[in-house]
């Protein structure tokens, strides 16, 4: 079967700043896998260049067997047109360290936006796809509060519903826990780990590696621009190939 996400050759570049050397990565269709390593390791700017956030200084990206974002014609490999990246993007969800709510509307109203929009649903269908997505994420109760009004894991869990709301096939989750106080970060990771069990794939950024233990079904650790390894949870937690794994996982773990 082919991979719903499938990186060859990654390269991304800033200037004379190499962030990613050469990524070959393929994640299967439900497959839950975390990426895990120090700062500055490349791995949000992986996740950005997975939906196109960041285009790829070479490299390729397959998304469901398509190229996302460029074309191969007469033997060149060109960009789409916006359009049709966007049109690639709408399966693709991401949810970031930062909420992005818009400030002026409410709950509910954040989760309906694009639904109209960008996908052309009706207003009274959007409305009932918004509520179900927001007592999905346990937040019905706050669908007429505007984000001022909410916790940060609340503002969160409605980020994770706007997300869900464009029926992506795809969630990237870049570091979604780093911005909350600790006792909020449960009430996202159970988000989280509920959209695991019900099948949906995920590429997950995170430093919690009690989720990455307990939901991964595949762990990628990942160290000044590399993958060094990647295995079951088990093999990476308990088993560590490379010793810059194991000295990651001893600091992270005696923190």
């Amino acid at each position: 079967m082919t991979p719903i996400i499938e990186l060859r050759g990654l390269i991304k570049s800033f200037g004379v700043t190499h962030v990613l050397k050469g990524i070959d990565l393929s994640v299967e269709k439900s497959e839950v896998v975390v990426i895990i390593g120090p700062s500055g390791s490349g791995k949000s700017t992986l996740l950005r260049c997975v939906n196109f956030l960041e285009q790829p200084s070479d490299g390729i990206v397959y998304f469901n067997g398509d190229s996302l974002g460029i074309q191969k014609i007469n033997d060149r490999w060109l960009k789409r047109s916006e359009k049709e990246l966007n049109l690639q993007r709408t399966k693709i969800g991401m949810v970031f360290q930062q909420f992005n709510l818009f400030p002026h509307m409410t709950a509910l109203q954040n989760v309906i936006e694009a639904p109209i929009q960008v996908l052309g649903l009706k207003k009274d269908e959007a409305l009932q796809l918004g509520l179900d997505l927001l007592e999905r994420v346990g937040l019905s109760d706050k669908k007429d509060f505007y984000p001022r009004a909410l916790s940060g894991g609340q503002q969160q869990r409605v980020a994770i519903a706007r997300a869900l709301a464009m029926k992506p096939e795809v969630m990237l989750f870049d570091e979604a826990t780093s911005a909350l106080d600790p006792e909020l970060v449960g009430e996202v990771l159970k988000v989280m780990k509920d959209l695991a069990k019900e099948g949906m794939t995920m590429m997950v950024v995170t430093h919690e590696m009690g989720f990455a233990k307990e939901v991964a079904d595949r762990v990628v650790f990942m160290d000044q621009g590399y993958i060094l390894e990647q295995g079951t949870p088990e093999q990476i937690f308990k088993n560590p190939k490379e010793a810059r794994t194991s000295e990651f996982l001893r600091l992270v773990e005696s923190v």
